[in-house]
């Protein structure tokens, strides 16, 4: 049995009366008359038992609500589409669902890591290399967010440094510091406040 119908058809013993676990013969019967007649009313049967414990599963399994629901929809189009390749003397219906279930799952987490990059886009081509008036420019605002940076009171400084030149994340930020992740966004708040006045008032001077 796959873990995901074991912790489902386990979650559902515990829960629900007797007699209304999942019918595995009932249930091969109506992926059989999908494959056989698009029967409809057999697909509803069917989300109505799957579409629940499927979404539950991925969310054990840690994908948000939103994504769980996306790849539960489409795991029961999966279902629709390829019943015909259902075997019952190979597994069970519930079986063959979690296995499809955990495969999206995978495939989407490989896409969300390792997204299809496009050669030909044309955010990747190079940028034209800058003049020598905004290559001087450049330097000066940079001299500026320096000497800005180092008017912050101390904490805060170092807090910008390590969010965005150390190019730290809130959450790791508040670990490495040992400050609630509220705090430590609250900050970086009111240090870009000041930044930005300072910044402003030197362009202005």
């Amino acid at each position: 049995m796959a873990d995901g119908e074991a912790q489902a058809e386990g979650q559902e013993a515990g829960n629900r009366p007797a007699g209304s676990a999942i019918d595995r013969a009932r249930m091969a019967e109506l992926v059989l008359a999908i494959a056989e007649r698009r029967d409809r009313a057999a697909f509803a049967e069917l989300f109505a038992v799957y579409a629940p414990r499927v979404k539950g599963y991925l969310m054990r399994l840690g994908s948000d609500g939103a994504q769980a629901e996306e790849v539960t929809q489409d795991v029961m189009l999966t279902l629709w589409r390829k019943a015909d390749s259902f075997d019952r003397r190979l597994a069970s219906v519930s079986t063959w669902v979690f296995t499809i279930a955990r495969n999206r799952r995978i495939d989407r987490l490989r896409r969300e890591r390792f997204p299809q990059i496009d050669a030909d886009d044309p955010i990747l081509a190079p940028a034209p290399p800058p003049s020598p008036d905004e290559t001087i420019d450049q330097a000066q605002r940079e001299e500026r967010l320096r000497r800005a940076i180092a008017e912050l009171p101390g904490e805060q400084a170092d807090l910008l440094r390590r969010a965005f030149y150390g190019e730290t994340s809130h959450r790791d930020l508040a670990a490495a510091l040992g400050l609630p992740l509220g705090t430590v966004k609250s900050r970086l708040r009111l240090a870009l406040a000041r930044l930005r006045k300072a910044m402003d008032g030197e362009e202005g001077a």
